[in-house]
């Protein structure tokens, strides 16, 4: 391809939007362009890395058996109630009604329809198991789109489906699963990282995320030091530290004036913040529920979103408060009664907290669990956080950041049990399809590799899935023949040996060149110049190099070959 016939220009501003790194580069590379809040045109040169990136999940999904078919983004929207994730999926989901006022929905993911393929095509467990992909697009309406293609409304994925009949079936399954997308990640050239996760809307048990390290990335990711423990702050845990053990005191009541908060309270009364129960409010499907953990401890409330069982979680407003009788900055659980509560674990490690008196301006020393008062249900709902102890192995807890780029669910029989997905065993006995679902967004993976490789110049792709190989930059073309002669046979020849190169044949300053190349990240670039002639060649340098190489013409498409298997055998 010639820049000059290239569909897209680069622009040389930073857009004042753009809010990350990769959403500035692919504007200013001119590879996207916006035509809705969160709704993108993939531009030639993005969608060739779109194209890549499909096609090394297509060749690794294929090598365990996967099936590709694709299905329809149009569902009606009975499926979703058969399943109940029209509710679990909330606003998020787009519905409509059709010229016949029948609900329709734009799929955000493919469940429902798969699970009735399933149904009318998997009679008895000679058709197991069965591997079923497609890549499609989804819809979902964010209610923030940011970071450019990294949280859309309207995307392209890559669904993968098992189905087994049993459970060690789709441990198996799962298992392979796992390896293609490492296999695929690899092949990417991206580092990733593998983490424990929460499968949220999609249900099921078992669930792992896929994050590709990048200090810009929107999820905080804790990991061990010394073991292969990883999670992604939702569904992390860890060895909470212990508070004082000593031997249960009489409560007492204390004069606490104006503090309100932890950080006061503790300043106040000269203790540690392990040593106090703070109390957090929140309305679950419209209930009001007390929440009480240790000071030092916040609230993950996404697993006090998952123990509640509740598809709307939020804090309390100060008038909720209010009505439900408690006293925002001094209440307790002892006491009070006729309120839903859930507690934190680590009110059972250690004694004679500091809580509050239930009264402004008041609290109580000496409290302890079970002995002072009642609780619903006591569980883990903290944040694990760095420098904490590790669950498996006692070691410390790290954390870096990362975006999500692939979720795999071990699903079970939710889907298939609600759908009637049915097989015969060898016995004659029905039972239902033992369903897994594997996930890659492909526009997000393209983002999340831009975020892990550029610098202040631009994007570095990595080889695989650039969207050329080689970027060809003649310098003063319409002063020199020379130059003209020998950048067009050597772009024909690179052509020839199935290299893919861009050449840009504009009549262009060297510097715009130059920084057009920068930014457009392709992994070599070879210069075609007076001076690299008279010099004997050309020059060859990596994006990432400082120092170019000169080559003769004769070896210069050898000599790229050599660089790029280089490249794709590090």
């Amino acid at each position: 391809m010639r820049v000059s016939n290239l569909f897209g220009k680069t622009l040389r501003d930073v857009p004042s939007d753009a809010d990350t790194a990769s959403h500035q580069l692919l504007l200013r590379a001119g590879m996207i362009h916006q035509v809705a809040a969160g709704v993108y045109a993939y531009l030639p040169l993005a969608w060739r890395v779109h194209k890549k990136i499909e096609n090394i999940i297509r060749e690794e999904l294929d090598k365990i058996g996967g099936q590709e078919l694709l299905m329809p983004t149009l569902q009606p929207h009975e499926l979703w109630e058969k399943s109940g994730r029209d509710v679990a999926f909330g606003q998020a989901l787009f519905t409509f009604d059709d010229r016949r006022e029948r609900k329709m929905v734009l799929a955000p993911t493919h469940e429902e329809v798969v699970t009735e393929l399933a149904r009318y095509n998997i009679q008895s467990y000679r058709d197991l198991p069965m591997m079923l992909y497609h890549i499609q697009t989804k819809f979902r309406d964010e209610p923030r789109p940011r970071g450019g293609l990294v949280r859309v409304r309207e995307f392209a994925m890559k669904d993968l489906y098992s189905f087994d009949v049993d459970v060690d079936g789709l441990d198996a399954s799962y298992e392979k699963a796992l390896q293609a997308y490492k296999n695929i990640y690899s092949r990417c050239g991206l580092d990733f990282i593998v983490v424990e996760a929460d499968s949220g809307a999609i249900g099921g048990k078992g669930s792992h995320e896929f994050m590709v390290i990048a200090e810009t990335g929107e999820d905080e990711i804790i990991f061990c030091s010394k073991c292969d423990y990883a999670a992604n702050e939702e569904k992390a845990v860890s060895i909470k530290p212990r508070a004082a053990s000593d031997e249960p005191l009489p409560y007492q009541e204390v004069a606490t004036p104006g503090a309100k908060t932890i950080e006061e309270v503790v300043s106040f009364l000269e203790i540690r913040k392990k040593q106090t129960l703070k109390a957090v409010f929140y309305i679950a499907d419209g209930q009001f529920v007390f929440v009480t953990i240790r000071g030092d401890l916040d609230v993950n409330e996404i697993k006090l979103k998952n123990v509640l069982k509740c598809a709307d979680l939020r804090l309390a407003t100060d008038d909720e408060v209010k009505a439900a009788g408690v006293v925002a900055g001094s209440a307790s659980l002892i006491g009070l009664k006729g309120i839903k509560s859930v507690a934190d674990d680590s009110i059972t490690l250690g004694t004679n907290f500091v809580v509050g008196a239930n009264k402004p301006d008041y609290h109580l020393k000496n409290a302890n669990y079970p002995r002072d008062f009642e609780v619903d249900l006591v569980t883990d709902i903290a944040l694990a956080r760095p420098k904490q102890s590790c669950i498996k192995c006692g070691g410390k807890l790290k954390s870096v950041r990362g975006i999500e780029v692939g979720h795999v669910f071990k699903l079970g029989t939710v889907y298939s049990q609600r759908s009637g997905a049915y097989y015969l065993d060898s016995d004659g006995n029905q039972n239902p399809v033992v369903m897994g679902c594997y996930g890659i967004g492909v526009g997000r993976l393209l983002a999340a590799a831009i975020e892990q490789n550029h610098d202040d110049r631009g994007i570095v792709w990595p080889v695989p899935i650039a969207p050329y190989q080689v970027y060809l930059c003649a310098l003063n073309m319409d002063r020199s023949d020379e130059v003209v002669q020998a950048a067009d046979r050597i772009y024909g020849e690179l052509q020839e040996a199935g290299v893919e190169v861009l050449f840009d044949d504009r009549n262009e300053s060297p510097g715009i060149k130059f920084n057009d190349a920068d930014l457009l990240g392709i992994p070599l670039r070879l210069l075609v110049s007076t001076k690299s002639l008279q010099n004997g060649g050309l020059e060859v340098k990596a994006r990432g190099d400082k120092e170019s190489e000169l080559v003769s013409i004769e070896t210069a498409v050898d000599s790229v070959k050599a660089l790029i298997d280089k490249f794709y055998n590090r």
